[in-house]
């Protein structure tokens, strides 16, 4: 008899896990005869398992209140960067503990995505969420921007928002978006000043004046797996290049935890994991691991710096296929980061979209594929201001032209101003933007 395999999806808010509850979550998949697992880009966990063993599975970690769905995505993980703290470089007031708190505080289960992002780090998007909150330079006040559903219309709100009321305007926010779909959910044009004035009626909510706008810096991908140093401490990123985690690899990763006192592990957008607070003394603890399942963690950074859709076959082949025309060039990708669409909604990070143009032919072959190629204003991913490069490109000759875009984009460079302050543009590429 064959089974039907079920995609089983676990939020971590924020992309963040204790120890103990991973290793349950493991020792639960085991039973269940699962082998391997997947992380995905709003630094989620995907489990595939038979459909006689998915009742259990779901009944046996109900008991850390996560959210749990089944062939569905109803309630899209929070995301942060949370996972930055400490090892990246970060030089304003956020903490792992507000960040903690904040997501702690979230009394409800989002069906809008929230991000809640310091601006002074290039890992993690800005503006991938529908509710996004940014630290600005003031202590405890973020910056808060709307990206309504379904659509590509941007929102800046009026005040600065302060940590602990985060989750309460995250929560009034969603709650005015769908009890007014007409108004601000899949429309053509969406006035944000009217959702603000619906959500500041009859609340008693602070107002605290944005005195500043909000400044992003270039982005620059932080080298995200191996071990690095910080302080006396260690951190140790694992990226998989095809997605896929062995259950035995994770279970053995989480006895080290446990032998070492390390208490949390993080998820990251771009489907990796990484853990922090590594004694330098039990280094070579991680190192056995590592050895017995064979576990590279030195990836050339054009591969590391790219964006597929969550378990999307064909991008990663696509990828893949890219990344060895980019070794067989000796092609430097240092400040840009690739995203592929396959998909029309798949809402990705990039500042160089590669975007497969939709196939309404039933008959038409594969090799006829076609895709546009596009930039940021700025190469810049988070300004989510998209600049037509070419059009109907076939596949065999993606890399030659995406290669000519990396010459464009260092020439750029040189002649960049970097003085003018980031604007927030008022839409995404064309409507087709997932929620």
């Amino acid at each position: 008899m064959i089974r039907k395999i079920q995609t089983v999806k676990i939020n971590f808010p924020g992309g963040l896990i204790t120890v103990e509850e991973l290793k349950f979550i493991l020792a639960a998949a085991e039973k269940a005869r699962i082998e391997e697992v997947k992380f995905g880009t709003r630094q989620q966990m995907y489990l595939f398992i038979q459909d006689n063993f998915l009742e259990d599975f779901i009944l046996e970690i109900q008991r850390f209140k996560k959210v749990v769905e089944v062939n569905e995505e109803l309630y899209p993980n929070i995301i942060s960067s949370i996972v930055t703290q400490a090892i990246f470089e970060n030089t304003g007031w956020i903490t792992e503990k507000i960040y903690r708190e904040i997501l702690a505080s979230m009394d409800f289960t989002p069906t809008l995505k929230i991000n809640i992002v310091d601006s002074d780090q290039s890992f993690i998007p800005f503006f991938t969420g529908n509710i996004n909150f940014i630290t600005s330079e003031i202590r405890d006040c973020w910056f808060l921007f709307i990206r309504f559903p379904k659509t590509s219309i941007t929102y800046k709100w009026k005040e600065l928002v302060s940590s602990k009321d985060c989750s309460r305007i995250a929560k009034l926010v969603e709650k005015v978006i769908l009890q007014n779909k007409t108004l601000f959910y899949e429309q053509p044009v969406i006035d944000g000043n009217i959702l603000y004035d619906k959500v500041q009626e009859g609340e008693d909510l602070p107002h605290k004046i944005v005195e500043h706008e909000l400044v992003i810096s270039d982005f620059r991908l932080p080298y995200y797996e191996g071990f690095n140093q910080y302080g006396i401490k260690l951190w140790l990123g694992i990226y998989r290049r095809d997605e896929w985690f062995p259950l035995s690899f994770l279970k053995d990763l989480c006895q080290v935890c446990l032998q070492t006192r390390i208490g949390h592990v993080f998820t990251t957008p771009w489907k990796s994991i990484i853990f922090k607070d590594i004694n330098v003394k039990s280094r070579s603890l991680w190192e056995n691991v590592l050895g017995k399942y064979r576990i590279n963690v030195r990836h050339a950074s054009n591969e590391l710096n790219w964006q597929v859709a969550d378990l999307c076959e064909e991008g990663l082949h696509l990828k893949r296929y890219l990344i060895r025309q980019f070794d067989k060039d000796d092609v430097r990708t240092f400040g840009l980061c690739f995203a592929i669409l396959i998909h029309v909604k798949s809402g990705l990070f990039g500042s160089v979209v590669i975007h497969k143009q939709p196939n309404n032919s039933a008959n038409q072959r594969k090799s006829l594929d076609r895709y546009d190629i596009l930039y940021t204003n700025k190469f810049n991913p988070n300004s989510e201001e998209y600049i037509e490069y070419r059009k109907d490109v076939l596949k065999e000759h993606l890399g030659t032209y995406l290669v000519s875009l990396c010459k464009f984009f260092y020439e750029e460079q040189i002649n960049q101003d970097d003085s003018a302050p980031f604007e927030i543009p008022q839409h995404r590429l064309g409507q087709e933007v997932e929620k």
